[in-house]
């Protein structure tokens, strides 16, 4: 069996039938055909980050652009790191 994939838009709809318009979590979650753990787990991404719930396919959160933009910067500062090592070591034995 394929795992069902949902739209961002499906999901913020189905959090705003539950939250704007006040029906329940089991309810929503039947006439959605999901399971209701699923829903009640988008509306608390959406309750956490309502403008970032969802990001999809190929799209970041901001908090994970900043990671991968500091794990590149580490990765550099260590080749940087280790190239000044070798070169005091170098001079090291030319100086003895």
């Amino acid at each position: 069996m394929q795992r069902r994939r949902f739209s961002r838009e499906f999901k913020l709809e189905a959090v705003r039938l539950v939250q704007d318009r006040g029906v329940a979590v089991a309810q929503a979650a039947r006439d959605l055909d999901v399971h209701e753990n699923v829903l009640r787990k988008w509306i608390r991404e959406a309750k956490a980050d309502a403008q970032h719930a969802f990001p999809g396919h190929g799209q970041t959160r901001p908090e994970q652009l900043e990671i991968d933009r500091l794990r590149r910067e580490v990765t550099k500062l260590k080749a940087e790191r280790d190239i000044l090592k070798r070169a005091a070591a170098f001079f090291a034995r030319e100086a003895t």
